[in-house]
């Protein structure tokens, strides 16, 4: 295997062992071991250390989500429904590994590390609006990004400490964060349509400076 491939082999391997071991060369070497690869080859495919090897993890927890929701099956839903089920896959991907998340979301808090952290959030808001459908190339690309990362990155916290049945209690937290935000855009669209219907103060004035013949 090339580096790259090597790693996105040990990717998915990583959380159990970080869950003890922290994502530390440690954990690298009982998953390079399971994987059947020297250690020391395993960690020229990590070069950045734990930040590369979270990165890689997210990464493959992408990827899945990716292959599990393809674009025939997207089509079916409605997009409320797309967004929650996408942050819901990812969390239940993630359920296994909790304490290696902890661990992950630990590091990234980090200041030498809140610009990766940061990069992280944003490909991962990106990546479920893609995968929702979502192509936009004006504001509102970023706007919802923006927005998703707020409502992952809050359910995330909830879905540490969640012990209830089938996280029951992270999906109606979920549930309550979106219905706030679909609450927020109808709001934003009516305060839109208002706005048009009212006097433009630029355009009185242009009037009054350039009056029309």
């Amino acid at each position: 295997m090339t580096l790259d491939e090597l790693a996105a082999a040990l990717a998915p391997l990583l959380p159990a062992h970080a869950a003890f071991d922290g994502w530390s060369g440690k954990a690298l070497a009982a998953a390079a071991e399971q994987l059947g690869v020297p250690a020391d080859r395993a960690a020229l495919a990590f070069p950045g250390g734990a930040p590369q090897m979270i990165d890689a993890w997210f990464d493959s927890i992408d990827r899945a989500m990716a292959a599990a929701f393809p674009p025939d099956r997207i089509a079916a839903m409605k997009i409320r429904a797309r967004i929650r089920d996408l942050i819901l896959f990812r969390l239940e991907s993630m359920r296994p590994h909790r304490e290696a998340l902890r661990r992950a979301l630990a590091t990234l808090a980090m200041p030498r590390h809140a610009a990766t952290g940061a990069r992280l959030a944003w490909r991962s808001a990106d990546r479920i609006w893609r995968v929702a459908g979502d192509n936009a190339a004006d504001f509102n690309h970023y706007t919802k990004r923006a927005t998703l990362i707020g409502v992952y990155a809050s359910t995330s916290l909830v879905f540490l400490d969640d012990e209830s049945e089938g996280l029951a209690a992270t999906t109606a937290f979920l549930d309550r964060r979106i219905d706030d935000v679909m609450r927020f855009e109808k709001a934003k669209a009516r305060w839109r349509q208002t706005a048009k219907a009212l006097p433009s103060p630029t355009r009185f004035l242009a009037r009054l400076r350039y009056p029309a013949v």
